[in-house]
């Protein structure tokens, strides 16, 4: 792969996971522990998840690149259907902030530590069959550059958890989260028929 093919991979993964995970629960739950624990504890613990999230997404995929060519292409466009289907699904249901308690903390200071783990487990957990987590396993088979495309997914994951962290509740203010729901949405699906249009002429 030459650099420049892969900065358009890298880039792309990038757009897409942002495109993704800034209307998604990640956002709501970094918020969520913000509030209950100090900034830096809970930036360390989440970026910690979406490492080894990133890392499993990208596996998958590239485990896929063995198989032949139509059934990757398949199962590319079946991963990039349902997410499709999970964003718009979300993007068009009766508005709710859904902002359970991720985390609680009991009175007094908590160590950083605890607060680490804490925020690892909660985003470790809500990211599994996470849009984002089928479309880095996408691209990772579409594109056969596992390092590149978990380099993009995990830098966009890091910096979705920094807008939270750094700004935290003034950042719902200032996006329409359905919106972004389905804009994504509708590039997924996009996806899913140029993956499918692939798998019928392989």
């Amino acid at each position: 792969m030459g650099l420049s093919t892969a900065l358009l991979t890298l880039a792309s993964t990038f757009l897409l996971v942002l495109a993704v995970e800034l209307p998604d629960k990640t956002l709501v739950a970094t918020l969520v522990l913000t509030t209950r624990f100090r900034a830096w504890p809970v930036f360390a613990g989440v970026a910690v998840a979406f490492a080894v999230q990133s890392a499993i997404a990208v596996a998958f995929g590239h485990a896929l690149t063995f198989l032949p060519d139509a059934l990757v292409a398949t199962v590319v466009a079946a991963l990039f259907g349902l997410g499709a289907f999970l964003l718009l699904r979300e993007g068009f249901s009766a508005d709710s902030d859904g902002e359970e308690d991720a985390a609680r903390s009991g009175p007094g200071p908590v160590s950083f530590a605890r607060a680490a783990l804490t925020s690892f487990g909660v985003l470790f957990a809500a990211e599994w069959g996470d849009a984002s987590q089928l479309a880095t396993a996408a691209l990772a088979a579409r594109y056969g550059a596992p390092f590149t495309v978990g380099l993009g997914a995990f830098l966009a994951l890091i910096a979705v958890a920094g807008i939270a962290v750094l700004l935290g509740r003034k950042v719902r203010n200032r996006i329409h989260p359905k919106k972004l729901q389905r804009f994504a949405g509708f590039v997924f699906a996009g996806l899913t028929v140029i993956a499918t249009w692939q798998a019928v002429t392989a």
